[in-house]
C-alpha cells in the first residue's frame, strides 16, 4: 500500500541544500499538517536523528539573527519551519569540498507558505524578520555545544546577502562576529 506523502521536497540552489512544503488536510473545521515524519522525509538524507527542538520568537520587523553554525564533531542538520509571520532565511555552505562552498541562499519561510528549510550539515544559518513577533521552530540533528559553535558576521561583504529590509535590531554578539579572511577553511564533517 502507497502512503500518500505529506510533504513536496524540493532541491534549492546550493548542493544538498533543501526545501520542504508542508501539504494539509484542510476541512470545515480548519487544516492539519505533519510538521515531521522520519519515514516521509528520509529522502532528506539526514544521517542523524533529531535530538532536539527549539523554538525562536523574534519581536521586531527587520530584526537578524545569525550566521551560526556548529564545528565537527558536533555539526548539525536543522529543518526550520516558520510558525507565525514570515522569515527571510538564510543558509550558507561553509563545506570546502562542496562546488557551493562560500554560496548562501535565502528564501521567504512563512506560516502561509508553509515551507520548510531542511540545511545540512557543514552550513551556518540565519534569518530577518519581515513581520513583528516571527515564530520559528527548529528541528536539530545534534546538541547544542556553546564551545563547538562558530558564527559569521551577517554584514560580511564577501558572503554579499541582500537582506531584505534594514536591520531593525540584532545583538551585539551577532555583529560583532569576525569577516571571512581569505584563510577561512570552512566546516570539516
Amino acid at each position: 500500500m502507497t502512503i500518500p506523502t505529506r510533504f513536496d521536497i524540493n532541491p534549492a540552489p546550493l548542493a544538498g541544500l533543501k526545501t520542504i512544503i508542508r501539504k494539509p488536510f484542510e476541512d470545515s473545521r480548519g487544516s492539519f499538517a505533519r510538521m515531521f515524519c522520519a519515514r516521509e522525509l528520509a529522502e532528506l538524507g539526514l544521517s542523524k536523528p533529531i535530538v532536539q527542538i527549539n523554538h525562536s520568537i523574534t519581536r521586531k520587523r527587520g530584526a537578524v539573527r545569525g550566521l551560526h553554525f556548529q564545528y565537527a564533531p558536533h555539526a548539525e542538520a536543522k529543518i526550520v519551519s516558520c510558525l507565525r509571520g514570515s522569515v527571510f532565511d538564510v543558509a550558507v555552505d561553509l563545506r570546502p569540498d562542496s562546488p557551493t562552498f562560500l554560496k548562501c541562499h535565502g528564501t521567504v519561510l512563512s506560516a502561509a507558505n508553509r515551507t520548510a528549510y531542511c540545511i545540512p550539515e557543514g552550513f551556518a544559518h540565519g534569518f530577518q524578520t519581515l513581520e513583528e513577533d516571527a515564530e520559528l521552530l527548529y528541528l536539530h540533528t545534534e546538541y547544542y555545544e556553546q564551545p563547538m559553535e562558530g558564527a559569521l558576521n551577517v554584514s560580511d561583504p564577501r558572503l554579499g546577502i541582500a537582506w531584505p529590509l534594514p536591520f531593525s535590531e540584532i545583538s551585539d554578539r551577532d555583529r560583532n562576529h569576525p569577516f571571512l579572511t581569505t584563510g577561512f577553511a570552512g566546516v570539516r564533517l
